[in-house]
């Protein structure tokens, strides 16, 4: 059987400086995330050797230059909070790292909690700015002037993937069936964009804002010739058992519905995958042509190419996805979650195929097409309008007072999930079950004694005279008896 699922997310948000004509992004970053304080917090270091950016999934290291900051810099450029989150500078974004969860509900969950601490930390940086300065930070995918930044997934999935004849720790295997679910999951997870970049054909609105930005179907770089998947191999767990699935193709999603659909069925089509039962001939002429042809088809109609010769839409490449699934559950006993998601997935896909426009409450491109299509035909306006964009970026503003999403949520115009009053428990506690609750219980620890401290993802450091090293490589670890021990004998 599959592995269960340990997933999280990494959000890079667009920050800009409203009346600073000397907006320095860099600096701007190390002030926001500086400006998130937490209670008795204590120098940490972020545990940069722990990473390997440069192993490539296929089997070989890339050639190039790790990056690992002074300790001034990383000292600078890091928070780890109490809830097990990491917030940091990554270039010239904040970017905000979820704890490691086991179920798709507390990933929502805490990525709406990473909002909340990207906003007081908004809040309390403004202050510290020239009067009629304002910091304003946008949870989206791009800047309009042809830079784009990512909402990157992660799971946990075997080394050793199951095939008819075999099982294997071949990376192939992985991706080959993976291809056409990321390209055509974008109708799920769309952010919606008004207009084109990076050179793609003229369009006045499409699904998503990242489509436009891959160059290439399979690489490690998420930088530059994005690929649609990513081979970077760190697992950030035990090697010999584990690789970290790192998905750089969604978009960032204001919707709680969108991250739970985006998720959710990701990590069930991964078990399908792992376990050498999904054997469908899907494989796409040019993945890289195809997400852009469907971003751009707010229809959800228009057919692209498989190697083999058929073509599909990307609502029909879904089905084959679902269908698989509804067999593979089929029979068994499974969570309810999982149950939830199927039901919701087939659902969302019968409103795709009869009218994108009847999930309105549900998903970000059709909740931000619908309201933009509403302003247009009040003001008598077009696409090419400049209120159009304004609105467009809007949208993502996460400043809950301003941003359109928030302001559609509070007047109860989309589905939510979740309650403000769980987001804000998640905002200072960390998930349950697993080692992010290890982490939380070592960074309150430090913390309230003052003590300096190195942390990781799988690695914790007491920079005290014995100098006290704990790894902790199985993420399904809720408790370790020697971080137990560490804050009893004090």
């Amino acid at each position: 059987m599959a592995i269960p699922k340990v997933m999280g997310t990494e959000i890079e948000y667009g920050i800009t400086v409203r009346n600073d004509r000397d907006f320095d992004p860099i600096a701007s970053c190390v002030l926001l995330v500086n400006a998130y304080r937490e209670e008795h917090t204590s120098r940490i270091l972020w545990d940069y050797d722990q990473e390997n950016p440069l192993a490539d999934a296929r089997g070989f290291q890339v050639d190039g230059e790790k990056y690992t900051p002074n300790q001034q810099e990383n000292i600078a450029r890091n928070k780890t909070l109490v809830n097990g989150a990491r917030y940091y500078v990554d270039h010239a974004h904040p970017e905000y790292s979820c704890p490691e969860v086991t179920n798709v509900r507390d990933l929502v969950l805490h990525e709406k909690a990473g909002e909340r601490v990207v906003e007081i930390s908004r809040r309390e940086a403004t202050a510290l700015l020239p009067p009629g300065a304002q910091i304003l930070l946008y949870k989206n995918n791009s800047d309009g002037k042809g830079n784009s930044y990512g909402n990157h997934e992660n799971y946990l999935v075997s080394r050793r993937i199951r095939t008819r004849k075999e099982t294997t720790d071949n990376f192939e295997k992985l991706y080959l069936p993976l291809t056409a679910f990321l390209v055509s999951r974008i109708l799920l997870c769309g952010a919606g964009k008004v207009g084109g970049e990076n050179g793609t054909e003229g369009v006045e609105y499409q699904i998503s804002q990242r489509a436009d930005f891959f160059e290439t179907w399979i690489g490690l770089d998420t930088m530059a010739k994005r690929p649609i998947i990513n081979t970077r191999d760190e697992p950030h767990a035990d090697e010999e058992k584990y690789r970290r699935l790192h998905v750089i193709v969604g978009d960032s999603n204001m919707s709680e519905v969108a991250t739970y659909l985006k998720v959710g069925t990701t990590a069930i089509v991964l078990s399908m995958v792992e376990d050498g039962v999904f054997r469908k001939d899907v494989a796409l002429e040019d993945p890289v042509r195809a997400i852009k042809e469907i971003s751009h088809d707010t229809t959800c109609r228009r057919r692209v190419r498989l190697k083999r010769g058929k073509e599909f839409s990307a609502v029909e490449l879904q089905r084959e996805y679902l269908e698989a699934a509804l067999e593979y559950y089929g029979g068994r006993e499974m969570p309810r979650e999982v149950g939830d998601l199927l039901e919701r997935w087939g659902r969302v896909l019968d409103r795709l195929a009869e009218d994108p426009m009847g999930l309105h409450r549900e998903l970000d491109w059709v909740i931000k097409r619908d309201w933009i299509q509403n302003y247009m035909r009040r003001k008598g306006v077009g696409f090419d309008d400049h209120r159009i964009s304004m609105w467009d970026l809007q949208y993502h503003d996460i400043k809950q007072d301003r941003g359109l999403y928030y302001k559609l949520a509070t007047k109860g115009y989309v589905e939510r999930l979740i309650t403000d009053e769980q987001i804000e428990q998640a905002r200072t506690t960390p998930p349950q079950s697993t080692r992010a609750k290890i982490r939380s219980d070592f960074i309150r620890f430090a913390n309230e004694r003052n003590k300096s401290y190195d942390v990781g993802w799988s690695y914790l450091k007491l920079n005290d005279r014995y100098q006290r090293t704990i790894l902790c490589k199985d993420p399904f670890r809720p408790r370790d008896p020697r971080v137990d021990e560490m804050i009893n004998s004090y």
